[in-house]
């Protein structure tokens, strides 16, 4: 089966990963969140604030959802790291800092 690149308009925020934990990971494994958070070895309030879109996920919890849910840490790295970016590209000011032309040639070391 052919791999169809997902397409989601520039201006649209991606998905944060806790929306993904809060709206389809938990619900589809009929498991309370207390017992979610018990499981990946954290408290109830890391469990809410991920959810809550308040922290983010790290690569330590990453690989926590990635093993409880079976889909491996890289997926939620790649929605965190999605999410982060179009967060930054929004909030930082670029226009002082110029686009270098990029020249083939040896590349010194610094």
């Amino acid at each position: 089966m052919p791999l169809i690149p997902a397409w989601r308009a520039a201006d649209r925020r991606p998905t944060h990963p806790g929306e993904i934990l809060r709206e389809d990971s938990i619900p589809a494994v009929y498991r309370s969140k207390s017992e979610i958070a018990r499981l990946l070895g954290i408290s109830r309030q890391q469990l809410y604030d991920i959810m809550d879109e308040k922290k983010p996920v790290s690569p330590m919890m990453a690989v926590r959802l990635g093993k409880l849910f079976g889909n491996g840490p890289a997926v939620w790295i790649r929605m965190q790291a999605a999410y982060d970016t179009w967060q930054a590209e929004r909030e930082i000011d670029l226009s002082s800092i110029p686009t270098l032309e990029l020249k083939p040639g040896p590349v010194s070391s610094l």
